[in-house]
C-alpha cells in the first residue's frame, strides 16, 4: 500500500509504527454554521480510509474531532443571545444528525475542544516552561516560531511569505508577527475557563495537538485534513507538538481537495455553499457519494450543476441491473475473487477511489451480458459487486427500495434515459412488435418508472 505523503510530498510505502495497528487523526468541523458537502466529502474521505486500513489487516484507532469553541462561535452566541457552550451542543447534535443520513460510520473516538481544557492547558504550560511559548502582559499566550527551525516544513513556506497568507496581529505582545496564539485572554461576557495565565480560552492550532497527546500519545501514523488546513493549521499543529515531544508527530500528514461551485471557490463570501441537508432532499446518500469519490481526494471538486444528477442516473442504472439479476437468480454466494483483488489494486494505490469506481462501468456491462445470455453466474458477481463497494459506502441497499427512493426524490423528474427507452417502446408498439415493447417497458421499470398507455398515447410514472 502507498499513501501520498504531504510532508515529503510524494507516495511512501505505509508502515506504521506500531506493526499492525494505526492511530489516526483527521480535523473534524467548527460548529459554528450548518454542515456542507466539504464537511461530508473529508468525513467520507477519511471514513474509507480507516476501513481500507481495516480491510487490508489493520486494528485502526481513528479520532476526528468537533472545534466547539472559537471566535466564530463566540459571535454566533452574541448574534443569537444562546450561551457559546449551548450554542456549540446544539449545533453539534444538527450536523450529526445530518452526518447519520450520510451512513458514514461513527469514528472511535469522537474528541472536543471543551472536554479537553486541562489537557490544553498542561501542553501549554510545558511549552511555556521550555522555551517554546511566553505569555504577555495582556494574558495570551504565544508559540514562538523562532524556537522551531523546521517551521514551514509542510507548507514549504519561509515564514515571510507565511506573513502574507495570515491575519497578523500584534499590538506590541507578540516577540515576531508570525507567532501564533496557544491562550486568548477574555473580554467580558466571553466563555472562558481559569488558567495560569488568567480567564481565557484556547487557540484553535492548539487544540488538536493537545487532544491528539491525549488520546494517542506522543506519535500518530496518519494526519488528515482538507488541503486548507496545511497552513496556519497543520503547520502549526506540528510545530507545537514536535516542540513539546522531539519525536515526529505523524508519519504520513494527508489532505483532501477543496469543493469548487461551477469554478468558484465554495465560501459563504460567495453565498455558493452547499448545505449537505439540501443536497441530501434532492439526491440519495450513495449518489452524493458516487459523484465525490470519482475524483483522486487529494484533487479539487467541481460540483457542476449535471455532477449530482449525472452520479444519480449511472447509480439507478446499476441498482436496476442488479435488480434484474436478484429477480431471476436470486442473491449469488461464491466469491468472485478478481472483482475483489482490482479493488484492493486500486486502493492500494493511495486509496484511488477513481480508478475504482471506472471499474464498475465494465462490470455491469459484463453483468448484463451474462444476463441477457441467462448465465447465472452474474448473480455472484453481483453479490461480490455488493460486497466490495460497501466500502465506499454504495449498493448498500434493496434495489427495488433505492429504485424507489430516487424516484420518490425527483417526482417530476423524468430522465432522459427513461424517456427514450418510452419513446421507442411506443414505437415498438405502432409496429405490433410486442416482444420489444415488453423488453423495453421491463427496461423502464428497472429504472424505477412505469409507463401506462392511453388512446392518445402514454404517460411516464415513478413507481
Amino acid at each position: 500500500m502507498r499513501i501520498y505523503n504531504s510532508l515529503t510530498r510524494r507516495k511512501e510505502e505505509f508502515k506504521p509504527l506500531e506493526e499492525g495497528k494505526v492511530k489516526m487523526y483527521a480535523c473534524g468541523i467548527t460548529v459554528s454554521g450548518e454542515a456542507h458537502i466539504g464537511h461530508g466529502y473529508q468525513a467520507l474521505i477519511y471514513d474509507i480510509i480507516r476501513k481500507y486500513l481495516e480491510k487490508s489487516g489493520y486494528s485502526v484507532k481513528y479520532a476526528r474531532n468537533y472545534t466547539d469553541v472559537d471566535d466564530k462561535i463566540i459571535a454566533k452566541s452574541k448574534e443569537t443571545g444562546i450561551p457559546a457552550d449551548e450554542y456549540a451542543a446544539a449545533m453539534i447534535k444538527r450536523i450529526d444528525g445530518v452526518m447519520a443520513q450520510m451512513d458514514i460510520d461513527e469514528p472511535t473516538l469522537w474528541l472536543k475542544a471543551t472536554e479537553n481544557i486541562g489537557n490544553i492547558i498542561s501542553f501549554i504550560s510545558e511549552l511555556v516552561a521550555s522555551g517554546h511559548a511566553y505569555a504577555a502582559p495582556c494574558g495570551d499566550v504565544y508559540f514562538s516560531v523562532d524556537s522551531f527551525k523546521r517551521y514551514g516544513c509542510l507548507s514549504n513556506r519561509s515564514v515571510e511569505d507565511m506573513l502574507d497568507g495570515v491575519r497578523v496581529e500584534n499590538g506590541g505582545e507578540k516577540k515576531n508577527p508570525a507567532d501564533f496564539t496557544l491562550w486568548k485572554s477574555a473580554k467580558p461576557g466571553e466563555i472562558s475557563w481559569d488558567s495560569p495565565w488568567g480567564k481565557g480560552r484556547p487557540g484553535w492550532h492548539i487544540e488538536c495537538s493537545a487532544m491528539n497527546r491525549a488520546a494517542f500519545g506522543d506519535q500518530i501514523d496518519i494526519h488528515g485534513g482538507g488541503r486548507d488546513l496545511v497552513f496556519p493549521h497543520h503547520e502549526n499543529e506540528i510545530a507545537q507538538t514536535e516542540s513539546l515531544t522531539g519525536k515526529q508527530f505523524a508519519k504520513f500528514w494527508t489532505h483532501n481537495g477543496l469543493i469548487k461551485v461551477n469554478g468558484q471557490k465554495m465560501s459563504k463570501s460567495l453565498g455558493n455553499s452547499l448545505l449537505l441537508e439540501d443536497l441530501l432532499k434532492k439526491y440519495t446518500n450513495e449518489a452524493i457519494k458516487f459523484a465525490l469519490l470519482q475524483n483522486n481526494y487529494h484533487n479539487d471538486i467541481n460540483i457542476t450543476d449535471s455532477l449530482f444528477p449525472d452520479a444519480e442516473k449511472h447509480l439507478s442504472a446499476f441498482y436496476g441491473v442488479i435488480k434484474a439479476v436478484e429477480d431471476k437468480f436470486g442473491k449469488g454466494k461464491k466469491p468472485v475473487k478478481a472483482i475483489d483483488d482490482k479493488f484492493n489494486a486500486d486502493m492500494d494505490e493511495d486509496f484511488n477511489t477513481s480508478l475504482a469506481l471506472s471499474e464498475l462501468f465494465g462490470l455491469f456491462k459484463s453483468v448484463s451480458a451474462k444476463l441477457a445470455a441467462g448465465d447465472e453466474s452474474c448473480a455472484d458477481d453481483v453479490a461480490q459487486i455488493r460486497k466490495t463497494y460497501s466500502l465506499l459506502g454504495l449498493f448498500k441497499k434493496d434495489a427495488g427500495a433505492y429504485l424507489a427512493e430516487v424516484a420518490a426524490k425527483n417526482p417530476e423528474d423524468v430522465p432522459e434515459e427513461v424517456q427514450k427507452l418510452a419513446q421507442e417502446r411506443w414505437q415498438a408498439k405502432k409496429s405490433r412488435d410486442f416482444a420489444e415493447a415488453d423488453r423495453l417497458r421491463a427496461e423502464i421499470d428497472k429504472l424505477g418508472y412505469a409507463v401506462k398507455d392511453s388512446k392518445d398515447g402514454y404517460t411516464i410514472s415513478k413507481i
